[in-house]
């Protein structure tokens, strides 16, 4: 049996076709477009007709290799780009409509715990941990051990969404930075709350950001054929300090850093060093398993 995840988040479009034998998944075609649908989506919390007309387009092109490899079971997620957006609706039909794939808008809560999923079934949780999944429009934390999931939440802090409304200076000014660390601390406040009482010892990044991060420090890791990593401290430190300081022309020319995150990745660094500073977060992992996974172990049968 043959079954599909379609993951459609804020900046990128993500395919997973896997083939279950057993009890056993294998995934077997897996392709992902940076189709931008947040573009803009600020301004008027609407999805823009130009990433409107490229999140329908890449559906369809997903549609042919779906039909390619007569899949058998299809879930597609949409998350907090179409969640958030007024067109939401109108993008959901039009899918159903010119790609005959039927999306399934969900909320914060289930998006959180299928990231868990997906992050468990990585080996990357091992004791006390806090997981981050920066998205595009959504970044949500999970407070879990190896056997518990504690705690979750989802916010509306996206690094699409924070670049939109905070990113105004190349390189980025100490002021616009000190405007999203105030926002954090407004916006995070039950996420200090639980983590001042839980004191997670590990931050597993899920795949997208943190992805960048291990593969620009590690260049020789096949980030496609891991499922978790250990980031170095210092290391990421240092990297995220030359990103942060560096402006648009210098990080497009840096190796290991995709066009989609050559800005993006300014705020998943402020993000990222927020988050270890205020809980004292000593160490990093990776889990390249990450929403669509925890997807995928869902439709095991």
């Amino acid at each position: 049996m043959k079954t599909a995840v379609i993951d459609l988040g804020t900046n990128t479009f993500h395919l997973i076709i896997a083939e279950q034998h057993a009890n056993e998944l294998h995934v077997i075609y897996k392709t992902n477009q940076p189709v931008k649908l947040g573009e803009d989506i600020t301004a008027n919390n609407l999805i823009i007709p130009a990433a409107f007309k490229r999140g329908i387009t890449c559906l369809q092109e997903f549609r042919a290799e779906l039909d390619k490899h007569e899949v058998d079971i299809i879930k597609a997620t949409a998350t907090s780009g179409v969640r958030s957006a007024k067109n939401g609706l109108d993008f959901v039909e039009a899918a159903k409509k010119h790609a005959n794939i039927e999306i399934d808008i969900i909320d914060g809560d289930e998006e959180a715990q299928y990231i868990y999923e997906g992050v468990k079934w990585s080996g990357a949780i091992k004791g006390k941990s806090l997981i981050m999944d920066i998205g595009g429009g959504s970044t949500e934390f999970i407070l879990c051990d190896e056997e518990t999931l504690v705690w979750k939440k989802s916010y509306n802090i996206g690094a699409a969404r924070l670049m939109q409304r905070f990113f105004k200076s190349d390189p980025i000014n100490t002021s616009d930075q000190k405007s999203i660390t105030d926002h954090l601390d407004e916006e995070l406040k039950a996420l200090k709350v639980i983590c001042s009482a839980y004191k997670p010892k590990t931050l597993i990044g899920s795949a997208g950001a943190f992805e960048t991060f291990a593969g620009m420090l590690s260049p020789k890791i096949d980030i496609a054929k891991i499922s978790t990593a250990n980031i170095s401290l210092p290391a990421y430190t240092e990297l995220a300090s030359t990103l942060i300081k560096a402006t648009h022309d210098e990080r497009a020319n840096m190796k290991g850093l995709i066009p989609l995150r050559v800005d993006m990745i300014v705020m998943a660094s402020i993000l990222t060093n927020y988050i270890l500073d205020e809980f004292d977060i000593k160490k990093i992992k990776l889990s390249t398993y990450d929403l669509k996974m925890g997807v995928l172990q869902s439709l095991k049968v």
